[in-house]
């Protein structure tokens, strides 16, 4: 995994440990936002698991139905 998606994982490991504890948990999906941003960045790297985070948070909203949404394998990818 390159430096860059490793610094981002970290930015989401501390918005959890930081943040996430005085907003409360309010992701519509399973698994939450963060946990799919660390497993799309640790499956794609930095800038596609970034892309892949980034619109799935724009996605988290209450007009969305949310549910289960995993993060697809590389070969479901393309």
């Amino acid at each position: 995994m390159s430096a860059a998606a490793e610094a981002l994982k970290g930015a989401v490991i501390l918005y959890q440990w930081t943040l996430r504890p005085f907003i409360g948990a309010q992701c519509r999906f399973h698994p939450s936002c963060s946990h799919y941003a660390l497993e799309a960045l640790s499956t794609h790297g930095a800038a596609r698991g970034a892309l892949m985070a980034g619109r799935r948070i724009l996605r988290c909203n209450p007009w969305h139905p949310g549910g289960y949404d995993p993060v697809p394998t590389r070969t479901e990818q393309g």
